[in-house]
């Protein structure tokens, strides 16, 4: 059976991105509560990505830099990571630490840096760096929530109406079913299913589809599979909400043609840019741009046009 990788790094920067006021009111509640979402909020991609150039530390691992206003009309800057990774990592407070003085020094802002663990060892849970010597004392403490916990509170997340209920339930069942495909298989037609039953929209059921999909991958064997029963199951329920899935499915492949051509015209071609184009799942627009790979001058040529057709969508 062929191998799979899970995309847990781009379900959760695409989970956050879409979902934020949602993710801090499900793992951060008393933060959510404090800020002012009338105003809106930036990210801060572009002052995130100059600190990891610059960084002898290089980006290992999933960040999200936030702007808010909170209600008593003060600018916070929330740094979120998302550590993703299967093994104890004795770096990860210093780097905590790194990031967080980097983005006040440099940005002169109120910095709050929260931790989501999607390890799967237990005792691992880092919540401080500090050092100190002859009275001089420096310490960074953190909030953490380790997604290994919500085992023990499954129950809620089925109560949950939370997309990241969902997308934590898939997380811990996609890190479960490493050497059981077959059992992947069921468990994400199960996590697809509840969302019909809770009465989820239709965008919102396809929306944490796309999140799932990317976590919760199988093989092209088992994946046919999964489209068939899926497509009985909504035949059922006369909602045909996912069977677009086998547009996305068309979609998924036309993206990654693209990238191939794009790197075999061009060897380097930006991860900026192919975040980008995973993003559009238009195929009409899509073929345009597989034609244009084709025939473009250059990778900044083309990234130009991909800019212009994602404004215009």
């Amino acid at each position: 059976m062929s191998e799979v990788r899970a995309d847990y790094d781009g379900a959760w920067k695409e989970g956050v991105e879409q979902y934020f006021e949602a993710f801090l009111a499900f793992f951060f509640p008393e933060i959510q509560a404090e800020i002012d979402w009338e105003r809106g909020y930036d990210f801060l991609d572009q002052e995130l990505q100059q600190l990891m150039r610059e960084s002898e530390i290089g980006k290992q691992f999933v960040d999200k830099l936030i702007k808010v206003w909170l209600k008593d009309g003060k600018e916070t800057w929330l740094l979120i990571h998302l550590e993703i990774q299967s093994q104890v990592d004795p770096n990860f407070p210093k780097r905590m630490f790194s990031y967080h003085y980097r983005i006040f020094d440099r940005y002169n802002q109120e910095v709050v840096s929260l931790a989501i663990l999607g390890d799967n060892q237990a005792n691992w849970r880092p919540q401080e760096y500090s050092y100190g010597r002859w009275g001089c004392r420096l310490s960074l403490q953190f909030p953490i929530v380790k997604l290994l916990d919500y085992e023990s509170r499954w129950s809620e997340l089925e109560q949950s109406d939370s997309p990241f209920a969902v997308l934590v339930m898939a997380h811990l069942r996609t890190q479960a079913t490493t050497q059981d495909l077959a059992g992947r298989l069921q468990w994400k037609l199960s996590l697809i299913k509840r969302m019909y039953e809770l009465g989820y929209s239709r965008d919102k059921i396809q929306q944490i589809f796309r999140l799932l999909d990317r976590l919760m991958t199988l093989p092209p064997e088992l994946d046919l599979n999964f489209q068939a029963e899926l497509e009985r199951f909504e035949a059922e329920q006369q909602m045909t909400y996912i069977t677009s899935i086998e547009r996305i499915g068309i979609a998924k492949a036309t993206q990654k043609y693209i990238a191939q051509i794009l790197t075999i015209r061009f060897k380097n071609v930006p991860t900026e840019l192919v975040e980008k184009l995973n993003e559009l799942y238009d195929i009409e627009l899509l073929n345009q741009l597989l034609e244009k790979a084709v025939t473009t001058g250059s990778i900044s040529e083309f990234g130009q046009q991909l800019s212009q057709e994602d404004t215009n969508t």
